[in-house]
């Protein structure tokens, strides 16, 4: 069993899903802990990583996701959570003209050993004209995955969960994890 660290229920069971599909059990360790700014999701990972390795025992991850949206030269980034929970997915809208082109970019940083590893993955679409669907959570009613015709939030989780940013960052992770015995064992 390993830890994962996050206030984010919907985090949790997304990734929850995807380890129990490797028979690896995560213990979800609930908690807000605080982030600094900077200008990528990966500093901001590692920062925390190191942050709470003071304060959590033994071998733990967490993860961070930004949105990236080129016409607006990256933005939200890693300013996405709050971007989310002040202007959501209207204001992201409203922002955008023709050029619609984003991508997703999550980065899993695990404590291990006192060291930090990282393990990302980026997930390439567009942004819709409105909102659609029903699954899902954050900017997922407005996000179109490259090759697809829906949003992340008219795909079924098991759907979405096959394609996902999160879910290729997290095989990088279980890959990690298999090839380490007590780390799988813990």
């Amino acid at each position: 069993m390993i830890k994962f660290v996050t206030s984010n229920e919907h985090k949790y069971r997304e990734l929850n899903s995807i380890f129990s599909a490797h028979d690896i059990e995560i213990e979800w360790v609930k908690m807000k802990y605080e982030e600094i700014q900077a200008d990528t999701t990966e500093e901001i990972s590692l920062d925390s990583c190191r942050k709470l390795q003071s304060v959590i025992e033994g071998a733990f991850f967490m993860e961070d996701t930004g949105l990236y949206i080129s016409p607006l030269k990256g933005f939200p980034g890693p300013y996405s959570s709050y971007v989310n929970s002040t202007i959501g997915n209207k204001g992201i809208l409203s922002l955008l003209g023709v050029d619609r082109r984003a991508h997703f970019q999550t980065v899993i940083s695990l404590s291990y050993g006192r060291k930090v590893y990282q393990f990302s993955s980026t997930l390439r679409g567009t942004i819709s004209t409105e909102e659609r669907g029903e699954n899902g959570f954050g900017f997922d009613p407005v996000f179109i995955p490259e090759g697809e015709g829906f949003t992340l939030a008219e795909m079924d989780p098991e759907r979405k969960n096959t394609i996902s940013h999160r879910r290729k960052a997290a095989e990088k992770l279980i890959d990690f994890i298999k090839t380490r015995n007590e780390l799988n064992n813990e």
